[in-house]
C-alpha cells in the first residue's frame, strides 16, 4: 500500500499538498488541470521532489528520504528517454544494470520482456529504427525488467495518436494485471482514465485529492474539475 502522510511537496516555488493513499493493486489516474501538480505528485512518489513536511510510506517502511534509485519504483516518462546510440535491448538491459553487464539469465529477461511488449526481433534496432509507438514499448520494457511493485506513468503516451495510446493502455493494463503491480498514471485525458482505472486523484487548488472511484468522479465531476472537463 503506498501511503502519503501530511506531505507538503516542493517543485520551485510551487507547492503540494496531499494526504491519501492508495491499496496495492489498485490502477489509478491522476487527473487535474494544466500546472495543477500531477507530475509533482509522482516525481515526489518517487523521489525527484523533497518533502517540506509529512511522509511517504510504502507499506510499512518510510520511503520519504530514500534514493530515488532504491525505492520500489518504476517510472516511465512522456518522453521515452531511449539512449539513440544503444540497440533496443541495450535500452532494456539498463532497467537492470546501469553498467549493462548483464548476466545470461538477466539477457533472457531482457528478450522475454521484448516478446510481451511485441518487439520480437527487434533487440539489436537503434530506436531511430522504430516507430514512435515501438520506442513506446521499449520504454515500458525497460520498466517491466525492474519489476517494482510501483509503477508511475507521466503522460508517456501523449504524443501518440489515439489509436496507438488506446493499444499502449490496454498493454499497460495487461502487464499490472499480470504483475500485481501498483499503478499511478498521469493523464489530461478522462478516456484513459475511464478505460483502464479504478479510482482517480483529483490534483487541483494545490491540493491531491484521496482517490475516488473513477466512474463516480468522472459522472458528477465537482466544479474544479468540470470547468477542466468543459
Amino acid at each position: 500500500m503506498l501511503k502519503i502522510e501530511n506531505a507538503v511537496i516542493e517543485n520551485g516555488d510551487f507547492w503540494l499538498s496531499a494526504n491519501l493513499q492508495v491499496e496495492t493493486g489498485q490502477k489509478v489516474a491522476v487527473i487535474g488541470p494544466s500546472g495543477a501538480g500531477k507530475s509533482t505528485l509522482i516525481g515526489a512518489i518517487s523521489g525527484f521532489f523533497p518533502l517540506k513536511d509529512g511522509q511517504i510510506f510504502w507499506n510499512t517502511s518510510d520511503i520519504s528520504q530514500t534514493n530515488p534509485g532504491l525505492r520500489p519504483v518504476a517510472m516511465l516518462f512522456q518522453d521515452s528517454n531511449l539512449f539513440p546510440h544503444l540497440s533496443v535491448a541495450q535500452n532494456v538491459g539498463l532497467g537492470i544494470r546501469p553498467d549493462l553487464k548483464l548476466t545470461p539469465r538477466q539477457s533472457d529477461i531482457v528478450q522475454t520482456a521484448l516478446v510481451r511488449v511485441g518487439l520480437e526481433g527487434m533487440a539489436d534496432r537503434k530506436p531511430a529504427e522504430l516507430s514512435g509507438g515501438q520506442q513506446s514499448r521499449a520504454a515500458l520494457a525497460r520498466v517491466l525488467v525492474q519489476d517494482r511493485p510501483l509503477l508511475l506513468l507521466d503522460e508517456p503516451f501523449a504524443a501518440l495518436g489515439p489509436a496507438l495510446r488506446v493499444e499502449m493502455l490496454d498493454l499497460v493494463d495487461d502487464l499490472v494485471r499480470e504483475t500485481g503491480a501498483t499503478l499511478l498514471m498521469v493523464s489530461h485525458a478522462p478516456e484513459d482514465a475511464r478505460r483502464i482505472a479504478d479510482q482517480v486523484i483529483l490534483v487541483e487548488g494545490g491540493v491531491a485529492h484521496s482517490p475516488q472511484d473513477t466512474k463516480t468522479l468522472l459522472d458528477n465531476p465537482p466544479p474544479a474539475l468540470r470547468a477542466y472537463l468543459g
